[in-house]
């Protein structure tokens, strides 16, 4: 039933900051402003691709504001669209997972997920804009990904045949990615279990457990990227030591604490398990 990475909601201490940031960077477009209950926050709501990236800033005491005391800015809660919402509300209840409701998004706390925070929302098609097509990947790192696998299938009524398992060496975990409609889309969580603690990924859930991580999205020209971060001298790193790479990582200090990978368009397929699909568009 899910179908796309749909936005990320992200805890920020200054929401007029943070919409520089993206729109420099990213080229994102402001859609809106306004304010959110549940989070106790004002809230704006930028596009870059087809994804959208709100802005959390708390007003009060609660969820937004709980981030900020304990990790500082960074990403809360990671949003995907449903084919039809109100029947997978309806699943969600009949496995005795709790959700909450808040205009036209619906909320999973961490507690009932393997320590992923969602928001779900109708799926609704957008046109791009900005130096982003959208994002693809949200990053969960949990205990057991065999069983997170098994929740998200079923929770979820993902294909768990269509899945693609993980490994890397390099950044010390196994897992799998719950691809919700390959070959069409990458949109999927990535399940990653730690096997390095030394590592970032390892450190990083060694302080916070099961837990979002980072996100990933994907470009038609990964130099346009390249050169707004140049431009705002931020921190970032290629996938490799290529000048112009085919992919790159964001530090969290340049984009209020979220961690995000930035790959050309079907890149990742290399290591999605359809490596045949990976080639540039010509």
């Amino acid at each position: 039933m899910l179908t796309y990475v749909d936005r990320v909601q992200i805890a920020v201490r200054d929401r007029a900051a943070a919409e520089s940031t993206f729109r420099d960077l990213l080229g994102a477009e402001k859609l809106r402003e306004d304010s959110s209950d549940l989070n106790n926050a004002s809230r704006s709501v930028m596009q870059a691709g087809a994804t959208e990236f709100e802005l959390l800033q708390p007003s009060g005491d609660g969820p937004v504001q709980a981030q900020l005391d304990r990790w500082g800015e960074g990403l809360l809660t990671a949003g995907f669209s449903a084919s039809n919402l109100s029947k997978l509300c309806e699943r969600l209840s009949e496995r005795g997972v709790a959700w909450t409701e808040e205009g036209e998004q619906v909320y999973i706390e961490a507690d009932q997920t393997p320590g992923l925070r969602m928001v779900l929302t109708q799926e609704r098609e957008r046109t791009h804009v900005g130096l982003i097509s959208y994002l693809y990947e949200i990053t969960n790192l949990i205990d057991d990904h065999a069983a997170a696998a098994s929740f998200y299938a079923d929770t979820f009524d993902l294909d768990a045949s269509r899945f693609s398992p993980l490994a890397s060496e390099q950044y010390g975990y196994t897992g799998q990615l719950t691809l919700f409609d390959p070959p069409d889309r990458l949109d999927r969580i990535e399940l990653s279990q730690i096997n390095d603690a030394s590592k970032a990924m390892g450190r990083f859930f060694g302080k916070r457990g099961q837990s979002i991580y980072m996100c990933y999205a994907e470009t038609d020209d990964v130099g346009a990227v390249v050169e707004q971060l140049k431009r705002r001298d931020a921190r970032w790193a290629g996938r490799s030591a290529d000048p112009n790479p085919e992919g790159l990582f964001i530090h969290p200090s340049s984009l209020h604490g979220v961690l995000m990978g930035v790959s050309r368009t079907n890149l990742a397929w290399n290591w999605s398990g359809r490596p045949e699909l990976a080639k540039a568009p010509s």
